[in-house]
């Protein structure tokens, strides 16, 4: 009964996610959905964890109602080529 209540409200975007952005990766990543708040925030220590094991660094954490439609986005722009070299991009052809 409580998943078909969180299918519902998140279908509405009422849900609570947690929402970790990384510096290393640049990544963005959303957790859930929740039903409260509270939920969300006694579940996001064990996906800063995970993210800890992995190497990930420059974590922050929000808990918000939102209704994020990827649960992954990752930046590759700001990614080091594999000379070490930044990637510039001019514009030019």
């Amino acid at each position: 009964m409580k998943e078909l209540l969180i299918n519902l409200i998140n279908v509405v975007g009422l849900s609570w996610w947690v929402e970790i952005i990384t510096v290393s990766p640049r990544c963005t990543y959303y957790f859930g959905p929740f039903l409260t708040a509270k939920e969300a925030e006694e579940a996001q220590d064990g996906y800063l964890q995970d993210l800890e094991e992995e190497g990930a660094m420059g974590i922050r954490v929000e808990i918000k109602r939102c209704k994020p439609t990827d649960l992954t986005i990752y930046d590759d722009l700001g990614k080091m080529g594999e000379l070490g070299v930044w990637a510039a991009f001019s514009g030019l052809p």
